[in-house]
């Protein structure tokens, strides 16, 4: 599809919720203002405690399937968080990929042998880049912990941590840096940021949503984010983690997209 829009000059746009919410939106600005430094390393997390679907009480079996869901917590919630920390990275290139699926806590047997339940509840990764920048994965659907801190990117000169969860408490976006000799971690009010942005600002209901973006950017009032680049990139780390669990070894990128299969089916 990436390849068939650019030979006809047409534009393809994937809708990837997360690029839009305030926070990327605030920490895509204190990146393009320097305020990060070089950047080296970003993690990306996703957190349930015990959220798999239907097997903890909801939802449908279709989610647990590979024949009809390909994956398990990677695809149902990690290529959000992977499209929107490789939306602030600038869609670096991916170089090797490794990474490991698990299925290991108890679950109700009826529910389990009712559903086939044979996809991941956890899958976790590293990713090296072409320019020397890593990025490392963990997504849960279930895990015996109390948490994890939100994604976040580290630079030279600061870093950012996105919203997630620690101690059962959700934690908002955050900036930390060293001034004068004394680090220093701060938060946002965004709102209210927002609500300036949206006053002063040309073209700022463009990036509300996925569905303004595309309006506007067909309108001609603004660039078309890459959001097919970015998602096809989703798709490579994500096909890339499997590849390398299945072999039991780090993969390189000509070779995912080499093994890569379709996963289409009828239903």
């Amino acid at each position: 599809m990436v390849d068939a829009a650019k030979e006809c000059g047409k534009k393809l746009h994937i809708q990837l919720s997360t690029l839009y919410s305030l926070e990327a939106k605030a920490a895509k600005l204190l990146i393009d203002e320097g305020k990060l430094g070089k950047i080296y390393h970003a993690r990306s997390t996703g957190y349930r405690r015990r959220g798999r679907p239907y097997v903890d009480g909801y939802g449908t079996e279709y989610f647990t399937k590979r024949e009809t869901a390909s994956g398990g917590a990677l695809l149902d919630m990690g290529v959000y968080h992977l499209a929107q920390l490789l939306y602030l990275l600038g869609t670096p290139e991916v170089t090797t990929v490794s990474g490991r699926i698990y299925q290991e806590i108890d679950m109700d047997e009826k529910r389990r042998t009712t559903s086939g339940f044979d996809v991941e509840e956890l899958a976790v990764g590293f990713v090296r880049f072409r320019d020397g920048l890593t990025l490392d994965v963990i997504e849960s659907w279930a895990i015996q912990l109390n948490g994890f801190e939100g994604s976040s990117i580290a630079g030279t000169k600061g870093g950012i941590r996105l919203p997630g969860i620690t101690n059962s408490k959700s934690t908002p976006l955050s900036y930390h840096t060293t001034i004068c000799d004394m680090e220093m971690d701060s938060t946002f009010d965004l709102n209210a940021a927002d609500y300036r942005w949206h006053q002063l600002k040309d073209n700022t209901d463009a990036y509300d949503s996925s569905q303004h973006h595309w309006i506007a950017a067909l309108q001609g009032r603004v660039e078309l984010l890459p959001t097919a680049e970015i998602a096809l990139q989703t798709m490579l780390i994500s096909e890339g983690i499997y590849l390398s669990d299945h072999l039991n070894q780090e993969v390189k990128a000509d070779d995912v997209v080499a093994m890569s299969r379709s996963c289409c089916v009828q239903l």
